[in-house]
């Protein structure tokens, strides 16, 4: 294989040239905003303290520093001092003000509240690198904060907390905003490469793996030499990419999410039927006696989008990039408030197509070596495109089972098992023949799995009859009916709102009853989800931190006006998203939850300030 180290360097090549065009692309962008804006190196955030008074903290970027003799709190509108408690900072030989305390990172500052209704705060800071900002004035509306409780000393006669009934709202930076506030901070030289590897992190994902058997047909549909194959790759993840940038931006800059526009019901139905009509082509349904106008249609369709034309690839890659992945994922979501919020299309643009350009890479990867270590067209070309059929049937059941009920969805998957189970069998009897020894390795092989496939596809056809969901635990109804009472006990009941107006009085509701609320983000489409529903809700753990919290859930599947207003309200990119809510009927944005996340992340975040005598639940 001589040329195999050719080919190497040439999808090595391919990738650098896209990250160098990127990083061209990004220099003039990043050469006008070398330095943050002020409010960008130092976040301020004020709250009250149960003793009270105020507290002021700083978040300051890397690279930048805060006076400590700078600061001063005035009261509004008398314009009176108001008495500060401020740590010691760091000693610096400033080339500005000569030696001076200063801080670094983040600080915290204690004001002694004297009644006013605002304050006027104002501090000056400046870059590592030689910019001094001028003095920065935020005023602070005293009644609009909110409450921070100091924890009591710890109580040795205390009942330790019960495990599983771990606080929820942590005092942690909301996966979204905490990727937005990183970006803000750091260069394009840091966060291109960081998404590119973000990107080949999510091509592992159970959002992006579908796309590896679409590429797969596409290479082996046409029997591309390596060259072709790998210009085929190409042509299938560049398009994919571009999309994942352009309808990024589009997304951010109109504040809706297109993904879920292009998610709804009917257009997954037609994505998954084309899916199903690759399938047949590679099995050989079209070799059937159809009229001879319909036939030729339908072999020159399938014929373009399995593969041997590079505008059917690309068309693939549009179509895998709008409607097969990726799910809402914290670092997409980050990028996308973040060009939503700085305004700053061009790195927003460029920080998505380098993370479609890494969710890419496995995938040309995969399309390249793949079809390098094919050996010659012959017999076995039928039972590889066999195998990729099969593939393909299962992206498209895996596509609509999110728009049908599970239990249709699991006896789809037990049917496709059950024909993968007949196939089997069927090559292992033919093998019977050609190969001299009964009891061949590949024969036992092949028995064993048609064994197994017809085993599960079986329990998946019978745990649909009795209402089951789930593929990897296909007969979970009998375990069902036995805790039939104990389900109907403990499971977390959601009440359904569409808009912001059923939102704020279903808070207005909480609040009057001292209750905290969670708002969970929603969309039949969303695979993540149903995980968090089944993996996250459905722990008893999590039920029982939730016990007094009230739950409501924002179906988005439609994505209608009002949907749209209500995530636009709230900034939410789209599902899964959790919102929680203290008892006030004000949202910890801190603990904001987007993405996929596990039982340990949800429990982590703390719950928010309770009316006296509310419990933790135990």
């Amino acid at each position: 294989m001589p040329d195999l180290p050719d080919r190497f360097r040439n999808s090595l090549r391919a990738a650098l040239a896209a990250l160098v065009l990127l990083w061209g692309v990004a220099a003039p962008a990043h050469a006008a905003e070398e330095f943050l804006q002020p409010e960008q190196a130092f976040r301020l955030a004020a709250t009250k303290s149960d003793a009270g008074g105020l507290q002021l903290t700083w978040s300051i970027a890397p690279g930048y520093y805060l006076y400590r003799d700078r600061m001063a709190v005035t009261a509004s509108p008398s314009g009176s001092a108001v008495e500060t408690e401020r740590p010691p900072g760091v000693r610096k030989d400033d080339p500005n003000f000569g030696e001076m305390e200063v801080y670094h990172d983040a600080v915290t500052v204690k004001v002694a509240h004297a009644g006013a209704p605002a304050l006027d705060v104002t501090w000056q800071g400046c870059a590592d690198a030689g910019l001094c900002y001028p003095p920065q004035t935020e005023t602070i509306q005293v009644a609009s904060l909110s409450l921070v409780t100091t924890p009591p000393p710890a109580d040795p006669s205390a009942r330790p907390q019960e495990p599983g009934a771990t606080s929820l709202w942590n005092s942690v930076s909301g996966s979204d905003t905490q990727i937005t506030q990183w970006l803000g901070e750091r260069s394009l030289g840091w966060t291109l490469p960081l998404f590119f590897l973000l990107g080949i992190a999510l091509a592992f994902t159970p959002c992006v793996l579908p796309m590896l058997p679409i590429v797969s047909g596409i290479v082996v549909g046409s029997q591309a030499p390596p060259r072709r194959a790998f210009a085929l790759s190409m042509a299938f993840v560049l398009p994919m990419a571009a999309t994942y940038s352009t309808l990024g931006v589009a997304a951010a800059l109109a504040g809706a999410n297109l993904q879920a526009m292009l998610q709804n019901r009917w257009t997954v139905l037609v994505l998954g039927g084309v899916y199903v009509v690759l399938a047949l082509g590679m099995f050989g349904v079209f070799t059937l006696q159809l009229p001879a106008r319909l036939r030729d249609r339908l072999d020159g369709a399938s014929r373009c989008l399995r593969g041997g034309s590079l505008t059917g690839a690309a068309a693939m890659g549009v179509l895998s990039a709008l409607l097969v992945g990726p799910c809402m994922t914290a670092p997409l979501a980050g990028a996308l408030l973040y060009i939503a919020q700085s305004g700053n299309v061009v790195q927003g643009a460029l920080l998505l197509a380098a993370l479609g350009l890494g969710m890419g890479a496995p995938l040309v990867i995969a399309g390249t070596l793949g079809s390098r270590f094919l050996p010659k067209p012959g017999p076995w070309m039928d039972r590889v495109k066999g195998a990729l059929g099969f593939l393909l049937l299962g992206t498209a059941v895996w596509m609509f089972e999110r728009v049908v009920p599970e239990p249709a969805a699991l006896l789809m998957w037990g049917a496709l098992l059950l024909a993968v189970a007949v196939t089997l069998v069927h090559a292992a009897s033919r093998s019977a023949s050609t190969v001299a020894a009964s009891g061949s390795p590949l024969r036992l092989a092949t028995r064993t799995l048609a064994v197994l496939a017809g085993l599960w596809g079986s329990a998946m056809v019978l745990g649909a009859a009795g209402g089951a969901g789930d593929p990897w635990r296909p007969l979970t109804f009998a375990a069902a009916s036995a805790k039939g009472i104990e389900q109907a006990t403990t499971g977390l009941r959601f009440e359904a709102i569409a808009s912001e107006s059923e939102l704020q009085d279903r808070l207005a509701a909480a609040r009057a009853a001292g209750q905290p609320t969670l708002v969970d983000f929603y969309a039949d489409w969303c695979v993540s989800c149903k995980a968090i529903e089944k993996d996250v809700f459905g722990d008893p753990r999590v039920q029982r931190s939730l016990a007094g919290v009230l739950l409501l859930r924002a179906d988005v599947t439609a994505n209608d006006a009002r949907q749209r207003e209500l995530m636009r309200a709230h900034q939410v990119i789209g599902p899964p998203t959790v919102m929680l809510f203290d008892d006030a009927g004000r949202e910890r944005r801190d603990a904001r939850l987007v993405g996929e996340f596990t039982v340990e992340q949800f429990l982590q975040r703390q719950p928010p300030s309770r009316t006296p005598g509310m419990e933790e639940p135990t």
